[in-house]
């Protein structure tokens, strides 16, 4: 089998606005579990455990400013998944997070505000350390679990260090939220909260200079530190551990700021001399200014003004320096390409807010700078040659190079700096595109 090389090469693919449909969907057999099970679990979000009201007032201990979506709204909020809609009881849209079937993803409308009111009760009642420390959050304690001996490592501390070592997130607070997107995909959020119950020295009052004070949670004001109040919540995550998650993991560049999350896109294409974009670099995030007329980049119309380069062949750009990208491009040189980039469009067609500020920096230094909402069309081109009805494309014939009995798509890393190695003498023709035997 050999595999011939031409310069024409187009594909891309997007996650949809934050999809991935690479997970399969529950076997009918999941479904058809016993509600006997299920009942006691939902009689908590109900109110029906122990004395009335027990499952939802863990719930009321919130502040109004801890829990922003208990409240009715008049009418829609800018920005948000739910927008147009009224917000309802957390415990309603937990379950109407499990009533719709399937897995839930990004694109689920209650997912951004579940993922919100969790944050708030893991925030409740957290005990801050006096004279100027690091401001405490939940993900201090989570790192601080116990890892379960020198045995093989449990699901709960793979996820600890997945979230610990992810290089797109650089705060505490996004590292908190990338766990409790990973806790709901893998359902080790309750596991979670039980080994912080079964943890004294996370929970227990500590004696410093002859006084007393929680080591992380005060009873008094906390969900996590009051037995009364944690066994309704544990409830609450075991309903969601029932459910299925199917999330982007790796769209998470944001969560240091936001829990709204970009559209992303997958931008796939073969070596070529240069990409054809003009990148600024402002506060760690590598920006596209301008798409260069006739590049490749305009010819797959995919990348727009404004959008930020992510990853480049799975290498992470967030916190970049500048010269970075281009460093990760020149080594890669020859090899395929394959680019994640994040929308600054989101789902209404307006700027995706968390990038106001930045956009905002990028005008100040390049104040020609605009962004472009649509690729850019190109002149009057030539008319397009038929033949059997079909078109013909140009093309460029580069050579071809053996890649032994069986091929496919994972044998273009090799084949393709292999046949550009030769050097061989390029040829013009026409051709249709279709399968090369």
């Amino acid at each position: 089998m050999y595999c011939t090389c031409v310069d024409i090469h187009r594909h891309t693919h997007s996650a949809g606005p934050y999809s991935d449909a690479s997970r399969a969907m529950p076997a009918a057999a999941e479904e058809a579990e016993p509600m006997a099970r299920k009942e006691p679990l939902l009689s908590v979000l109900k109110g029906k455990l122990g004395r009335p009201g027990a499952g939802t007032r863990f719930l009321r201990q919130l502040s109004p400013g801890d829990r922003p979506l208990v409240a009715p709204t008049a009418g829609p909020v800018r920005g948000l998944p739910w927008q147009g809609q009224s917000r309802r009881l957390p415990e309603c849209g937990v379950l109407r997070l499990r009533e719709v079937g399937g897995p839930c993803t990004d694109t689920s409308p209650h997912l951004a505000s579940l993922c919100q009111l969790l944050e708030n009760i893991l925030r409740k009642g957290l005990r801050q350390p006096a004279w100027g420390f690091r401001r405490r959050d939940y993900w201090h304690w989570l790192e601080q679990l116990p890892t379960g001996g020198t045995g093989r490592p449990s699901p709960l501390s793979i996820s600890v260090q997945q979230a610990g070592g992810c290089e797109k997130v650089q705060t505490a607070q996004g590292r908190g939220r990338y766990f409790l997107r990973l806790a709901l995909q893998e359902k080790v959020l309750a596991v979670a909260i039980r080994e912080l119950a079964q943890t004294p020295k996370l929970l227990e009052v500590q004696h410093v200079v002859g006084s007393q004070y929680p080591w992380f949670y005060d009873p008094a004001s906390s969900i996590l530190g009051n037995e009364e109040l944690l066994e309704p919540f544990l409830s609450l995550l075991l309903v969601l551990t029932e459910m299925d998650f199917s999330l982007d993991l790796q769209n998470c560049s944001f969560l240091d700021e936001s829990w709204l999350l970009p559209v992303c896109i997958t931008y796939e294409m073969v070596p070529c001399h240069t990409l054809g974009m003009v990148l600024r670099y402002v506060d760690g995030r590598v920006f596209v200014t301008e798409v260069l007329p006739g590049s490749q980049a305009e010819v797959d119309e995919v990348v727009l003004a404004g959008d930020i380069l992510d990853e480049i062949n799975g290498c992470s750009l967030r916190n970049a320096h500048s010269g970075q990208a281009g460093a990760v491009l020149q080594k890669l040189k020859g090899q395929p390409l394959s680019l994640r980039l994040l929308r600054w469009q989101w789902h209404d067609g307006e700027v995706y807010e968390p990038l106001l500020p930045y956009l905002k920096v990028l005008k100040q230094k390049e104040p020609r700078f605009q962004l472009q909402r649509s690729p850019r069309r190109r002149g009057k081109e030539e008319p397009q040659q038929l033949q059997g009805g079909r078109l013909l494309y140009k093309l460029r014939y580069l050579g071809q190079t053996s890649v032994g009995k069986y091929g496919g798509k994972e044998v273009l890393a090799r084949a393709i700096p292999a046949v550009l190695e030769r050097h061989s003498p390029v040829q013009h023709l026409c051709s249709q595109i279709g399968k090369v035997h």
